[in-house]
């Protein structure tokens, strides 16, 4: 078995992993099993509920890390657009560094995916994007953007990024990525000029 000290955490990791490259309905639980090296009692333990609680749990470890990131990046610097461009030009290295596998916690077409599956994937799925949303208003919002600009704003910044990460994906290319990443400063500035 894995050195881990937490057998739950290494179901989750061996989900998330095997999520993001097969798909929700390509992914069974006794390959889980067999890769994660745990006991099949432990996953019916931690997840009794089967496939689809295991998937909420990834879901929302994926909104806990990138939610953690947003935070870091916003609190590190005085202007929202540096840390929304960094948060972007961090996610293309990984991309690279990965060469384009698993470099997101779980690949967002898996949201498109649980959509279609289960209501609770998809309420779940909702959450996350309304929570980053929500983490990029509020930064927004500290540099004097208006609450309802400042929601329109975040709404189209994940957008671009969520679009820019499926044309990355799809060509095995950064470049859709550091394009949103150049004009998402432009939008942004555009937006601050409006308010001014």
């Amino acid at each position: 078995m894995r050195e881990k000290t937490n057998s739950r955490e290494v179901i989750v990791e061996t989900a998330a992993g095997l999520f993001n490259k097969q798909g929700f309905h390509g992914t069974g639980l006794n390959q889980i099993i067999k890769e994660s090296q745990c006991p099949k009692g432990s996953l019916y333990y931690y997840f009794p509920e089967g496939k689809v609680e295991l998937a909420l749990e990834c879901i929302r470890h994926t909104k806990s890390l990138v939610a953690a990131k947003w935070n870091r990046l916003f609190a590190a610097h005085e202007h929202p657009a540096q840390a929304i461009q960094l948060f972007v030009e961090e996610t293309a290295q990984e991309a690279d560094q990965t060469n384009f596998e698993c470099f997101l916690p779980l690949s967002f077409w898996t949201a498109v995916e649980a959509s279609y599956i289960n209501e609770r994937l998809r309420e779940a799925w909702q959450d996350v994007f309304l929570t980053w949303q929500s983490i990029v208003s509020e930064a927004l919002q500290r540099i004097g953007i208006a609450e309802s600009q400042a929601d329109e704003t975040a709404m189209t910044v994940i957008s671009l990024l969520e679009g820019s990460l499926h044309l990355a994906l799809t060509a095995r290319d950064t470049r859709p990525i550091l394009n949103a990443s150049k004009h998402v400063r432009l939008y942004l500035d555009n937006v601050l000029a409006q308010q001014l």
